[in-house]
Protein backbone atom coordinates (compact mmCIF):
# COMPACT_ATOMS: atom_id res chain seq x y z
CA UNK A 1 0.00 0.00 0.00
CA UNK A 2 1.47 3.35 -1.05
CA UNK A 3 1.59 6.55 0.95
CA UNK A 4 -1.88 7.63 -0.17
CA UNK A 5 -3.36 4.30 0.91
CA UNK A 6 -1.59 4.52 4.24
CA UNK A 7 -2.95 8.02 4.76
CA UNK A 8 -6.49 6.86 3.98
CA UNK A 9 -6.08 4.01 6.46
CA UNK A 10 -4.94 6.55 9.06
CA UNK A 11 -8.00 8.71 8.36
CA UNK A 12 -10.31 5.73 8.74
CA UNK A 13 -8.71 4.62 12.00
CA UNK A 14 -8.73 8.12 13.51
CA UNK A 15 -12.34 8.82 12.52
CA UNK A 16 -13.46 5.57 14.13
CA UNK A 17 -11.38 5.78 17.29
CA UNK A 18 -10.81 9.46 18.13
CA UNK A 19 -12.85 12.60 18.89
CA UNK A 20 -12.76 14.34 15.51
CA UNK A 21 -15.87 16.49 15.68
CA UNK A 22 -15.47 20.26 15.65
CA UNK A 23 -16.42 22.00 18.83
CA UNK A 24 -18.51 24.72 17.19
CA UNK A 25 -22.28 24.79 16.80
CA UNK A 26 -23.35 23.96 13.23
CA UNK A 27 -26.42 26.14 13.77
CA UNK A 28 -29.25 23.71 13.06
CA UNK A 29 -30.63 23.76 16.61
CA UNK A 30 -31.15 27.52 16.40
CA UNK A 31 -34.12 26.98 14.07
CA UNK A 32 -37.52 25.63 15.07
CA UNK A 33 -40.69 24.92 13.15
CA UNK A 34 -44.09 26.25 14.15
CA UNK A 35 -45.84 23.20 15.59
CA UNK A 36 -49.19 22.27 14.01
CA UNK A 37 -51.31 20.86 16.85
CA UNK A 38 -53.96 20.02 14.24
CA UNK A 39 -51.94 18.92 11.19
CA UNK A 40 -54.94 17.83 9.14
CA UNK A 41 -53.10 14.99 7.39
CA UNK A 42 -52.53 11.27 7.92
CA UNK A 43 -49.03 10.12 8.80
CA UNK A 44 -49.15 7.35 6.20
CA UNK A 45 -49.82 9.94 3.48
CA UNK A 46 -46.48 11.67 3.98
CA UNK A 47 -44.19 11.40 0.95
CA UNK A 48 -40.60 12.65 1.44
CA UNK A 49 -39.46 11.45 -1.99
CA UNK A 50 -37.48 13.73 -4.28
CA UNK A 51 -35.13 13.72 -7.25
CA UNK A 52 -31.48 14.74 -7.26
CA UNK A 53 -29.41 14.89 -10.44
CA UNK A 54 -32.45 13.39 -12.13
CA UNK A 55 -32.33 10.29 -9.92
CA UNK A 56 -35.33 9.41 -7.75
CA UNK A 57 -34.66 9.19 -4.01
CA UNK A 58 -37.11 7.85 -1.44
CA UNK A 59 -36.08 10.73 0.83
CA UNK A 60 -33.62 13.65 0.56
CA UNK A 61 -30.49 12.09 2.00
CA UNK A 62 -26.98 11.03 1.01
CA UNK A 63 -24.52 8.80 2.82
CA UNK A 64 -21.65 11.30 2.91
CA UNK A 65 -18.18 10.83 1.45
CA UNK A 66 -16.29 8.40 3.62
CA UNK A 67 -13.58 6.00 2.61
CA UNK A 68 -11.98 3.75 0.03
CA UNK A 69 -8.71 2.28 -1.10
CA UNK A 70 -8.22 -0.35 1.60
CA UNK A 71 -9.62 -3.80 2.38
CA UNK A 72 -11.38 -2.49 5.47
CA UNK A 73 -12.83 0.39 3.46
CA UNK A 74 -14.19 -2.03 0.87
CA UNK A 75 -16.08 -3.90 3.59
CA UNK A 76 -17.52 -0.70 5.10
CA UNK A 77 -18.45 0.71 1.69
CA UNK A 78 -20.33 -2.49 0.88
CA UNK A 79 -22.37 -2.29 4.08
CA UNK A 80 -23.17 1.37 3.52
CA UNK A 81 -24.14 0.83 -0.10
CA UNK A 82 -26.49 -2.04 0.75
CA UNK A 83 -28.19 0.06 3.43
CA UNK A 84 -28.45 3.13 1.19
CA UNK A 85 -29.98 1.01 -1.56
CA UNK A 86 -32.49 -0.56 0.84
CA UNK A 87 -33.53 2.86 2.16
CA UNK A 88 -33.64 4.59 -1.23
CA UNK A 89 -31.00 7.24 -0.58
CA UNK A 90 -27.79 8.21 -2.36
CA UNK A 91 -24.14 7.66 -1.50
CA UNK A 92 -20.84 9.46 -2.02
CA UNK A 93 -17.63 7.45 -2.12
CA UNK A 94 -14.38 8.51 -0.51
CA UNK A 95 -11.55 10.07 -2.49
CA UNK A 96 -10.83 8.19 -5.72
CA UNK A 97 -7.16 9.18 -5.61
CA UNK A 98 -5.95 5.77 -4.35
CA UNK A 99 -7.68 4.05 -7.29
CA UNK A 100 -6.10 6.48 -9.74
CA UNK A 101 -2.66 5.80 -8.31
CA UNK A 102 -3.08 2.06 -7.82
CA UNK A 103 -5.65 0.22 -9.98
CA UNK A 104 -5.44 -2.80 -7.68
CA UNK A 105 -7.59 -0.98 -5.07
CA UNK A 106 -10.31 0.02 -7.53
CA UNK A 107 -12.51 -2.86 -6.39
CA UNK A 108 -12.85 -1.24 -2.94
CA UNK A 109 -14.99 1.45 -4.59
CA UNK A 110 -17.13 -0.82 -6.78
CA UNK A 111 -20.20 -0.77 -4.57
CA UNK A 112 -22.64 -1.20 -7.45
CA UNK A 113 -21.41 -4.77 -7.70
CA UNK A 114 -22.80 -5.22 -4.18
CA UNK A 115 -25.78 -2.85 -4.42
CA UNK A 116 -26.86 -2.54 -8.08
CA UNK A 117 -30.11 -0.83 -7.02
CA UNK A 118 -28.36 2.14 -5.43
CA UNK A 119 -30.31 5.13 -6.83
CA UNK A 120 -27.47 7.68 -6.83
CA UNK A 121 -23.72 7.12 -6.52
CA UNK A 122 -21.05 9.81 -6.65
CA UNK A 123 -17.28 9.72 -6.33
CA UNK A 124 -14.96 12.45 -5.13
CA UNK A 125 -11.52 13.86 -5.82
CA UNK A 126 -9.58 16.56 -4.03
CA UNK A 127 -9.33 19.81 -5.96
CA UNK A 128 -5.54 19.88 -5.59
CA UNK A 129 -5.34 16.63 -7.56
CA UNK A 130 -6.49 18.54 -10.64
CA UNK A 131 -3.38 20.75 -10.64
CA UNK A 132 -0.83 20.17 -13.43
CA UNK A 133 1.54 18.92 -10.74
CA UNK A 134 -1.08 16.49 -9.42
CA UNK A 135 -1.84 12.94 -10.54
CA UNK A 136 -0.26 12.82 -14.01
CA UNK A 137 -1.18 16.45 -14.59
CA UNK A 138 -3.34 17.13 -17.63
CA UNK A 139 -4.39 13.49 -18.02
CA UNK A 140 -6.43 13.30 -14.84
CA UNK A 141 -9.73 14.44 -16.38
CA UNK A 142 -9.81 11.55 -18.84
CA UNK A 143 -8.70 9.06 -16.20
CA UNK A 144 -11.40 10.26 -13.80
CA UNK A 145 -14.07 9.96 -16.46
CA UNK A 146 -12.93 6.45 -17.39
CA UNK A 147 -12.87 5.40 -13.73
CA UNK A 148 -16.35 6.87 -13.22
CA UNK A 149 -17.68 4.86 -16.13
CA UNK A 150 -16.14 1.64 -14.83
CA UNK A 151 -17.57 2.23 -11.34
CA UNK A 152 -20.96 3.23 -12.82
CA UNK A 153 -20.95 6.54 -11.00
CA UNK A 154 -23.44 9.32 -11.65
CA UNK A 155 -20.83 12.04 -11.20
CA UNK A 156 -17.76 13.35 -9.41
CA UNK A 157 -17.70 15.81 -6.50
CA UNK A 158 -14.56 17.96 -6.28
CA UNK A 159 -13.57 18.50 -2.65
CA UNK A 160 -12.22 21.91 -1.59
CA UNK A 161 -10.03 21.19 1.43
CA UNK A 162 -7.19 23.76 1.60
CA UNK A 163 -7.13 23.82 5.41
CA UNK A 164 -6.70 20.06 5.58
CA UNK A 165 -3.97 20.12 2.93
CA UNK A 166 -2.13 22.89 4.78
CA UNK A 167 -2.03 20.82 7.98
CA UNK A 168 -1.38 17.46 6.36
CA UNK A 169 2.33 16.53 6.36
CA UNK A 170 1.98 15.22 2.79
CA UNK A 171 -0.50 17.94 1.81
CA UNK A 172 -0.82 19.59 -1.59
CA UNK A 173 -0.32 23.30 -0.95
CA UNK A 174 -0.20 24.78 -4.45
CA UNK A 175 -3.75 25.83 -5.19
CA UNK A 176 -3.03 28.18 -8.07
CA UNK A 177 -5.20 27.92 -11.17
CA UNK A 178 -7.60 25.30 -9.86
CA UNK A 179 -10.85 27.10 -10.70
CA UNK A 180 -10.46 26.65 -14.48
CA UNK A 181 -9.31 23.06 -13.97
CA UNK A 182 -12.53 22.30 -12.10
CA UNK A 183 -14.51 23.82 -14.97
CA UNK A 184 -12.54 21.69 -17.45
CA UNK A 185 -13.35 18.55 -15.48
CA UNK A 186 -17.01 19.54 -15.54
CA UNK A 187 -16.97 19.68 -19.34
CA UNK A 188 -15.24 16.30 -19.59
CA UNK A 189 -17.80 14.73 -17.27
CA UNK A 190 -20.73 16.31 -19.10
CA UNK A 191 -19.48 14.82 -22.38
CA UNK A 192 -20.11 11.38 -20.87
CA UNK A 193 -23.42 12.34 -19.23
CA UNK A 194 -21.86 12.60 -15.76
CA UNK A 195 -22.45 15.35 -13.22
CA UNK A 196 -19.96 17.71 -11.60
CA UNK A 197 -20.39 18.53 -7.93
CA UNK A 198 -18.34 20.74 -5.62
CA UNK A 199 -17.98 20.34 -1.86
CA UNK A 200 -16.09 22.04 0.92
CA UNK A 201 -15.20 19.67 3.71
CA UNK A 202 -15.88 21.41 7.00
CA UNK A 203 -15.17 25.13 6.89
CA UNK A 204 -18.15 26.46 4.94
CA UNK A 205 -18.47 28.83 1.99
CA UNK A 206 -17.72 32.53 2.09
CA UNK A 207 -19.79 34.89 -0.04
CA UNK A 208 -16.95 35.20 -2.56
CA UNK A 209 -16.61 31.43 -3.06
CA UNK A 210 -20.40 31.04 -3.15
CA UNK A 211 -20.51 33.58 -5.98
CA UNK A 212 -17.92 31.51 -7.84
CA UNK A 213 -20.19 28.49 -7.39
CA UNK A 214 -23.00 30.57 -8.89
CA UNK A 215 -20.87 31.29 -11.96
CA UNK A 216 -19.58 27.71 -12.29
CA UNK A 217 -23.11 26.24 -12.09
CA UNK A 218 -22.19 22.72 -10.99
CA UNK A 219 -24.91 20.08 -10.91
CA UNK A 220 -24.82 20.28 -7.11
CA UNK A 221 -22.82 21.81 -4.28
CA UNK A 222 -22.37 20.38 -0.80
CA UNK A 223 -21.53 22.48 2.20
CA UNK A 224 -20.30 20.83 5.35
CA UNK A 225 -19.50 23.96 7.33
CA UNK A 226 -18.25 23.85 10.88
CA UNK A 227 -19.93 21.68 13.47
CA UNK A 228 -19.35 18.21 12.03
CA UNK A 229 -16.14 16.32 11.41
CA UNK A 230 -13.07 18.53 11.66
CA UNK A 231 -10.44 17.43 9.15
CA UNK A 232 -8.05 19.90 10.74
CA UNK A 233 -8.38 17.91 13.95
CA UNK A 234 -7.99 14.62 12.05
CA UNK A 235 -4.71 15.80 10.52
CA UNK A 236 -3.55 17.13 13.87
CA UNK A 237 -4.14 13.74 15.45
CA UNK A 238 -2.02 11.98 12.83
CA UNK A 239 0.72 14.63 12.74
CA UNK A 240 4.25 13.51 13.65
CA UNK A 241 5.23 16.79 15.31
CA UNK A 242 3.89 18.94 18.14
CA UNK A 243 3.52 22.07 16.00
CA UNK A 244 1.11 20.42 13.57
CA UNK A 245 -0.77 18.73 16.38
CA UNK A 246 -1.31 22.08 18.05
CA UNK A 247 -2.25 23.76 14.74
CA UNK A 248 -4.80 21.04 14.05
CA UNK A 249 -6.53 21.82 17.33
CA UNK A 250 -6.25 25.60 16.80
CA UNK A 251 -8.09 25.37 13.49
CA UNK A 252 -10.52 22.59 14.47
CA UNK A 253 -13.47 25.01 14.46
CA UNK A 254 -12.27 27.31 11.66
CA UNK A 255 -14.82 28.65 9.20
CA UNK A 256 -18.53 29.24 8.80
CA UNK A 257 -21.23 27.27 10.64
CA UNK A 258 -23.09 24.80 8.45
CA UNK A 259 -26.49 26.55 8.57
CA UNK A 260 -24.87 29.91 7.81
CA UNK A 261 -22.97 28.45 4.88
CA UNK A 262 -26.19 26.99 3.46
CA UNK A 263 -27.83 30.43 3.62
CA UNK A 264 -24.84 32.00 1.85
CA UNK A 265 -25.03 29.50 -1.00
CA UNK A 266 -28.76 29.95 -1.42
CA UNK A 267 -28.27 33.72 -1.67
CA UNK A 268 -25.15 33.80 -3.87
CA UNK A 269 -25.63 30.68 -6.03
CA UNK A 270 -29.41 30.57 -6.59
CA UNK A 271 -30.68 27.59 -8.53
CA UNK A 272 -27.72 25.35 -7.74
CA UNK A 273 -28.97 22.37 -5.69
CA UNK A 274 -27.37 22.37 -2.24
CA UNK A 275 -26.66 19.30 -0.13
CA UNK A 276 -26.36 20.29 3.52
CA UNK A 277 -24.05 18.37 5.83
CA UNK A 278 -21.82 19.45 8.71
CA UNK A 279 -23.29 18.50 12.06
CA UNK A 280 -26.42 16.90 10.58
CA UNK A 281 -27.17 14.35 13.28
CA UNK A 282 -30.95 13.80 13.18
CA UNK A 283 -33.80 13.64 10.72
CA UNK A 284 -35.04 16.88 12.28
CA UNK A 285 -31.77 18.49 11.19
CA UNK A 286 -32.47 17.26 7.67
CA UNK A 287 -35.94 18.80 7.84
CA UNK A 288 -34.47 22.11 9.02
CA UNK A 289 -31.99 22.08 6.15
CA UNK A 290 -34.75 21.39 3.62
CA UNK A 291 -36.80 24.29 5.00
CA UNK A 292 -33.74 26.54 4.74
CA UNK A 293 -33.39 25.72 1.05
CA UNK A 294 -31.34 22.54 0.77
CA UNK A 295 -32.17 19.87 -1.76
CA UNK A 296 -30.97 17.11 0.56
CA UNK A 297 -29.02 16.42 3.72
CA UNK A 298 -25.96 14.24 4.20
CA UNK A 299 -24.16 12.52 7.05
CA UNK A 300 -20.82 10.74 7.16
CA UNK A 301 -19.12 10.13 10.52
CA UNK A 302 -22.06 8.59 12.45
CA UNK A 303 -22.76 6.25 9.53
CA UNK A 304 -19.12 5.25 9.29
CA UNK A 305 -19.11 4.38 12.98
CA UNK A 306 -22.38 2.49 12.59
CA UNK A 307 -20.91 0.51 9.68
CA UNK A 308 -17.99 -0.51 11.89
CA UNK A 309 -20.59 -2.21 14.11
CA UNK A 310 -22.25 -3.99 11.18
CA UNK A 311 -25.01 -3.66 8.62
CA UNK A 312 -27.80 -3.83 11.22
CA UNK A 313 -26.49 -0.69 12.92
CA UNK A 314 -26.41 1.23 9.62
CA UNK A 315 -29.93 0.05 8.82
CA UNK A 316 -31.18 1.16 12.24
CA UNK A 317 -29.61 4.62 11.94
CA UNK A 318 -31.01 5.27 8.46
CA UNK A 319 -34.42 4.01 9.54
CA UNK A 320 -34.38 6.39 12.53
CA UNK A 321 -33.28 9.38 10.46
CA UNK A 322 -36.05 8.85 7.93
CA UNK A 323 -38.64 8.41 10.69
CA UNK A 324 -37.52 11.67 12.36
CA UNK A 325 -37.85 13.52 9.05
CA UNK A 326 -41.37 12.17 8.55
CA UNK A 327 -42.36 13.08 12.12
CA UNK A 328 -41.18 16.66 11.50
CA UNK A 329 -43.27 16.72 8.33
CA UNK A 330 -46.33 15.38 10.17
CA UNK A 331 -45.99 17.88 13.02
CA UNK A 332 -45.88 20.74 10.49
CA UNK A 333 -48.74 19.44 8.34
CA UNK A 334 -46.42 18.75 5.39
CA UNK A 335 -47.38 15.98 2.98
CA UNK A 336 -44.40 16.65 0.69
CA UNK A 337 -41.01 18.34 0.81
CA UNK A 338 -42.46 21.28 -1.11
CA UNK A 339 -45.00 21.66 1.69
CA UNK A 340 -42.18 21.54 4.24
CA UNK A 341 -40.35 24.34 2.42
CA UNK A 342 -43.42 26.56 2.93
CA UNK A 343 -44.10 26.08 6.63
CA UNK A 344 -43.38 28.84 9.17
CA UNK A 345 -40.07 28.66 10.99
CA UNK A 346 -38.32 30.77 13.60
CA UNK A 347 -34.61 31.33 13.79
CA UNK A 348 -32.26 32.66 16.46
CA UNK A 349 -33.93 35.08 18.90
CA UNK A 350 -37.37 34.02 17.59
CA UNK A 351 -37.15 35.88 14.28
CA UNK A 352 -39.30 34.61 11.43
CA UNK A 353 -37.26 32.84 8.79
CA UNK A 354 -38.04 34.02 5.25
CA UNK A 355 -38.90 31.43 2.66
CA UNK A 356 -36.05 30.34 0.39
CA UNK A 357 -36.14 32.02 -3.01
CA UNK A 358 -37.20 29.37 -5.45
CA UNK A 359 -36.99 25.69 -4.93
CA UNK A 360 -33.58 24.06 -4.63
CA UNK A 361 -33.97 21.35 -7.31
Amino acid sequence: MGSTGERKADHLRICLDEDVEAGGDPGWSGYRFDHRALPGIAFDQIDPSTTLLGRPLAWPFLVGALTGGTERAAHLNGLLALAASAHGCGMVLGSLRPALEDPSVEASYDVRATAPGLPLLLGNIGAAQLAPSGIEGAGIEGRLVALSVRLRLDGIVVHLNPLQEALQPEGDRDWRGLAPRIATLGKALAHEGLALGVKEVGSGFSEATARWIGHLRPALVETAGTGGTSWARVEGLRAPDAARRRAGETFSGWGHPAAESLATLRARAPGVPVVASGGIRTGLDVARAIRLGAAAGAMALPLLRAASEGGAAVDALLRTLRLELRVAMFATGSLTLDDLRRVPMRGPFGARVPFARGRSP
